[in-house]
């Protein structure tokens, strides 16, 4: 009987833990994952989704270092692309959106585009570290492109990610900022400054993807997550928050 009741709760425990999704995302989807996870306890009341957000290249190099996740989405697809050549991904590389970069600010009229950035109330402006962050390499792509980096590269303070260049921007640190057009639309964001939207031609389209990290089979509902990611359920909100869907 002792021997029933251990195996019992040793039953238990892997259920339970089969039951977390631990999933690294982007920093441009704060808020967009706090929907979906709340639709998704609808759909699945047993399931716990245990969100970690961060630049996408910084995740990559916790997962290379044995960080424990289930499931990746990148604001770039070369970094779950670079997981699957190290061999740390299972299965297809999947685009769950398109992101779009904007100029935005607290204090200032940035409606008349990037000219802004050579006047004299600009000294600061927020961009996320372009090694690790793809809004911050396109910010820097949207510069070169526009003739503008040059003159205001002294200019740029580097945030860890794109949420923390957000925090930058809202709180007054820099005048300006480049962010993702997702954390603008944030409800927190979204009625407190005023933005520009930068065109995409100016910069390589930030196709956001995800992948299986290897080791999930241990955990199937990561990959029942993904699907739910990528199904027709979930793109009412992605759209709202300013993303293409595919």
């Amino acid at each position: 009987m002792k021997r029933i009741l251990l195996l019992l709760a040793l039953f238990i425990s892997i259920t339970t833990q089969a039951q977390t999704v631990r999933v690294a995302a982007a920093g441009n989807l704060r808020y967009i994952m706090d929907e979906i996870k709340a639709k998704y306890a609808i759909k699945s009341p047993k399931t716990k989704i245990d969100v970690v957000l961060g630049a996408s290249g910084a995740l990559v190099q916790q997962i290379s270092n044995g960080a424990s996740f289930d499931f990746f989405m990148a604001a770039d697809k070369s970094f779950p692309d670079k997981l699957k050549q190290m061999g740390l991904a299972s299965g297809e590389v999947k685009t769950y959106a398109f992101g779009k970069l904007v100029l935005w600010s607290k204090t200032l009229d940035v409606s008349k585009g990037l000219d802004i950035l050579l006047d004299k109330s600009v000294a600061r402006i927020a961009i996320a570290k372009p090694d690790v962050a793809p809004y911050g390499a396109r910010a820097i792509q949207c510069l070169k492109s526009s003739g503008l980096y040059e003159k205001v590269k002294h200019k740029l303070v580097y945030a860890d990610n794109i949420a923390q260049a957000a925090q930058y921007a809202t709180t007054g640190n820099t005048e300006v900022g480049f962010l993702a057009y997702a954390l603008v639309l944030a409800p927190d964001m979204k009625d407190m400054g005023k933005t520009f939207m930068i065109d995409m031609k100016s910069y390589k389209p930030v196709e956001q993807a995800c992948v299986l990290i290897k080791g999930w089979e241990r955990n199937p509902e990561a990959s029942k997550f993904m699907k739910f990611i990528l199904s027709a359920e979930c793109k009412p909100i992605f759209l709202k928050y300013g993303f293409i869907v595919p």
